[in-house]
């Protein structure tokens, strides 16, 4: 069976604060944004919206896409997220067991 691999945006707000990762399970990992179980960058800025997410079977090519967004400057990364969410919504909104987001 193959794996799922996850690049993902988080945001504090709309056009707030920016944070980009990577994960095989992208409903644990928000959870954990969303929860502040893991001090550092998302705690602090309480970067908790999921924005933007893309799905691959490859690891590599997952982790080349993250360090790639990682470069980009900050406009490209607002666009990509504009042109699929553009209202930025919080697209874990149906995950289940989801708290709502502290705002």
């Amino acid at each position: 069976m193959a794996h799922i691999y996850y690049v993902y945006i988080l945001a504090s707000k709309r056009n707030g604060t920016l944070y980009v990762g990577v994960t095989n399970n992208l409903e644990r990992r928000v959870y954990e944004h969303k929860m502040h179980l893991v001090s550092g960058f998302t705690d602090k800025y309480n970067v908790t919206l999921l924005v933007w997410y893309k799905t691959t079977t490859d690891i590599s090519s997952a982790i080349k896409r993250e360090k790639d967004i990682k470069k980009w400057n900050r406009a490209w990364k607002l666009r990509l997220i504009e042109e699929e969410n553009p209202e930025w919504e919080d697209l874990s909104k149906d995950f289940s067991g989801f708290p709502p987001s502290r705002e």
